[in-house]
C-alpha cells in the first residue's frame, strides 16, 4: 500500500473528525446560547422576581401574624413594619414589569378615532409626558432618599433603615423608563397590551 501524503493524508482527517468536532462546537453553542437566554430572562424578570419574593413573604407573615394574635395569642409587634416594606418593594418592583407588559391602564379609545398619522403624533406626545412623569418621581425619589439618609432615619421597630425601604423607587423608576421605551419601540416579538 502506496504511503500518502499531503493533501491525500489530511482528508479523511478532515472528512471524518471535522464534522465531529464541529458538532460538538455547536452543540456547545447551543447550551451557551441556551444560558445565555436563561440568564437573560432572569435578569429581564428580576424585576418580577422581586415582587413575587416581598409578595410571597407579605403573604406568609400576615398569615402566621394571624395565627400569633389569635390562636397564640402572641402577636408580632413587628408585623406592620415588614408588611409596609413588602407593599412598597411590590409596587415598585412590579411597576417596570407592567410597563413592559403594557399592563398599566390606556385609554385608546380617543385616539384610536383619529388617522394613523395624528396617532403616530399622540403617541410621541404620550412618550413625552410618560418620560417627564416618570423623570421627575425620580427625582424626587433621590431627594427623599438624600433626606432619610441625611437624618439617619429608620423604622421603629425593626430600625429598618428608610433609604433601604425606599431605595427601591429610583431603580422602579430606571426600570419603568427602560421598559417603557424598550417594549414599545425594540421588543419586536410582542406588543405590550392588548391588541
Amino acid at each position: 500500500m502506496p504511503h500518502k501524503t499531503g493533501l491525500t493524508a489530511v482528508r479523511p482527517f478532515f472528512q471524518n473528525c471535522l464534522p465531529r468536532a464541529a458538532g460538538i462546537i455547536m452543540d456547545e453553542r447551543r447550551i451557551q446560547m441556551k444560558n445565555d437566554s436563561t440568564l437573560k430572562k432572569f435578569i429581564g424578570n428580576l424585576d418580577i422576581i422581586v415582587a413575587s419574593v416581598a409578595l410571597l413573604v407579605l403573604i406568609f407573615l400576615t398569615f402566621a401574624g394571624v395565627i400569633m394574635r389569635y390562636i397564640v395569642g402572641k402577636p408580632f409587634t413587628w408585623l406592620e413594619e415588614v408588611q409596609l416594606f413588602c407593599m412598597i418593594w411590590i409596587v415598585f418592583a412590579a411597576g417596570g414589569a407592567a410597563f413592559r407588559t403594557g399592563s398599566h391602564v390606556a385609554i385608546e379609545m380617543i385616539v384610536e378615532m383619529f388617522p394613523k398619522s395624528v396617532q403616530k403624533i399622540i403617541g410621541y406626545l404620550i412618550d413625552i409626558v410618560v418620560f417627564l412623569v416618570v423623570a421627575y418621581l425620580f427625582y424626587n425619589s433621590i431627594g427623599f432618599i438624600q433626606m432619610f439618609a441625611r437624618n439617619g432615619r429608620s423604622s421603629s421597630m425593626l430600625k429598618i433603615p428608610m433609604t433601604v425601604q425606599y431605595g427601591i423607587a429610583p431603580v422602579s423608576y430606571i426600570l419603568m423608563i427602560v421598559s417603557y421605551f424598550y417594549s414599545k419601540y425594540f421588543d419586536k416579538s410582542k406588543k405590550g397590551g392588548e391588541e
